[in-house]
């Protein structure tokens, strides 16, 4: 009886244990539910929170953040591979701090683990970093790092960048479902760039299209060229985020260009600049007529004119304006170092702004040309009226006056309608002058003074060994009279020769430039200076020309060694007007 009663109880406990497992399996089934219902939940916000995001900077640090709660990991990264497909362009953390990050340094460029999933784009998942062959270590001050985790992000096809997650809170490994989770949101992030990258462009396409009408309405209003093209330079500069823009056109009958005005940073070491078309940026569009851009113009090989003058800044562009060859100038811009490079999406629609300047130029050349034949057609009237009505009725007049002086009897009476008649033969004689030169064009072939000033500094490269570098400024060709730039082309022709003679020099600078009011001719070299013992006929040659004309000429030995040349004499009122 007591064994039948035991084998009863046995038969009731084992069906209770049963049931007892079957609801533990259950409620750690509803407990895994429940973790992937949330798990899911957490996915959707992160992926509505990143789609949200429309500025692309914001969306990509949104996606760091959402990847690093997402996986539970400690510290979270988005690296965006450049244009080169081998490095990495742009590095945003999550869980480093700014004090962190500035202990470490730069950011890294892609090399070990990184670059190991740019070079291949797969999902990577490492128990332990240092175990991993392409693993190269951390740099100093970087935190600890061991489990990791990896996938790509996709933007159309093409990758863009990668997620890399290291250290998952509570010392465990990430796992596949981690691995499903980031590759889910990585397929989001793709659409969510490719959202922010459109309404970025079109943005810029609106700014773009906002300049050019704002350029549009100053050309209708009938701005002067210097005016347009630095409306130009400086809505080109906020566009592309450079720290620079400059303009330079060509000279005339010279192989050179003229840096006719310059904005932000380094502007005064560019501004007037007179560069060769060979060595430099600027140049090398010019020549193509097509755009020319340096990775580093700071330290660009093929940039060997002119002075040092990129310090601080690292990316940039030249870009032609007008195109084939009807090539009227160049616009440079340039970024500071360390910013993103100019990439061909940003070159093409500034080669359209760039146009802008062309048509500003045309219709400045044309305008010009209309006031011109105007003027010329109002002289050629002014002629015709002198020498039709004004000369004839002198002539007349005097023919009159000397038939007349044959019935004067009267001697004195007699002389002075003879000293008349020669008055009038002598007025005759001073309209016809004027009317010569009323009907006399302006020669196209003579050489204002910056060509002149240009063309010596070229020809004494040849006798110096290296080209002088020239800065201009202010109107020469308008404000400095003819017998006043004849000086000055005399005295830096001649000291660019004393530099070539007796200074030992391997660099030398030009700097010539008027306010209206005076004009300044300044010309410096590094060479051994003057010596106390030696000639100064020529010295005094050039500053008997200049207190000639009411100026003066100073020298002074730069703190480096050398000597520098100062030359300056004023400008008449008379003879600024004459020229205006």
């Amino acid at each position: 009886m007591v064994g039948a009663e035991g084998a009863h109880e046995a038969r009731v406990r084992l069906p209770q244990l049963r049931l007892d497992e079957l609801l533990e399996e259950l409620q750690a089934r509803l407990d895994a539910a429940r973790g992937t219902r949330d798990r899911v939940h957490s996915l959707l916000e992160a992926v509505l929170s990143v789609g949200r995001e429309l500025d692309l900077e914001q969306a990509l640090r949104s996606i760091v953040e959402a990847a690093a709660a997402l996986v539970d990991a400690e510290y979270a990264a988005l690296g965006v591979i450049g244009p080169d497909g081998r490095r990495l362009s742009a590095f945003i953390t999550a869980g480093v701090g700014e004090e962190e990050i500035a202990r470490i340094g730069p950011f890294p460029e892609g090399h070990g683990i990184l670059g190991e999933l740019i070079r291949h784009p797969e999902p990577l998942r490492l128990a332990r970093l240092s175990e991993h062959a392409s693993s190269y270590g951390f740099p100093p001050h970087h935190p600890p790092m061991n489990t990791f985790l990896g996938v790509p992000i996709r933007v159309r096809e093409q990758v863009f960048g990668n997620l890399y997650l290291t250290e998952k809170r509570g010392g465990l490994q990430f796992d596949e479902d981690d691995e499903s989770v980031l590759s889910t949101l990585a397929v989001a992030a793709g659409v969510a760039i490719d959202n922010a990258r459109l309404y970025e462009e079109s943005r810029l396409r609106e700014r773009w299209l906002q300049a050019n009408a704002e350029i549009t309405r100053s050309l209708m209003s009938g701005a002067g060229q210097h005016e347009v093209l630095g409306l130009i330079a400086e809505r080109a500069r906020e566009i592309t985020d450079a720290a620079l823009a400059a303009v330079a056109i060509p000279m005339k009958d010279t192989d050179t260009l003229a840096v006719e005005l310059a904005i932000g940073r380094e502007a005064d070491a560019h501004r007037g600049l007179v560069l060769p078309v060979r060595g430099t940026l600027t140049g090398r569009a010019f020549a193509a007529g097509a755009p020319v851009i340096s990775a580093d113009v700071a330290h660009d090989d093929r940039i060997s004119a002119g002075p040092p003058r990129f310090a601080g800044l690292g990316p940039a562009v030249a870009v032609p304006i007008g195109s084939g060859e009807r090539v009227r100038g160049v616009v440079l811009l340039a970024r500071e170092t360390g910013a993103n490079e100019f990439s061909d999406e940003q070159t093409e629609p500034l080669q359209v702004f760039a146009g802008q300047a062309a048509v500003a130029m045309e219709l400045a050349e044309r305008r010009q040309d209309a006031q011109q034949i105007a003027l010329l057609e109002d002289r050629d009237r002014i002629a015709r009226d002198l020498h039709d009505l004004a000369i004839q009725r002198l002539f007349a007049t005097g023919m009159t006056l000397q038939s007349a002086g044959r019935f004067i009897q009267h001697a004195q009476a007699s002389e002075r309608v003879r000293r008349a008649v020669d008055d009038l033969d002598e007025t005759i004689k001073i309209i016809r002058s004027t009317i010569f030169g009323l009907r006399t064009r302006d020669d196209d072939e003579a050489l204002g003074l910056r060509a002149r000033a240009v063309r010596i500094a070229g020809e004494a490269a040849q006798v110096l060994g290296f080209a002088p570098s020239v800065r201009m400024e202010g109107l020469l060709d308008t404000h400095v009279p003819q017998e006043t730039a004849d000086h000055v082309v005399a005295v830096l022709s001649e000291s660019l020769t004393n530099i070539a003679r007796h200074a030992r020099a391997n660099r030398a600078e030009v700097a010539l430039g008027t306010d209206g009011k005076e004009v300044r001719l300044t010309v410096t070299d590094n060479g051994v200076g003057i010596p106390p013992e030696g000639r100064r006929s020529g010295l005094a040659n050039m500053r008997e020309r200049a207190r000639k004309l009411g100026g003066d000429m100073e020298l002074a030995c730069p703190e480096g060694g050398g000597t520098r040349l100062v030359w300056h004499a004023p400008l008449t009122e008379a003879a600024a007007s004459s020229e205006a």
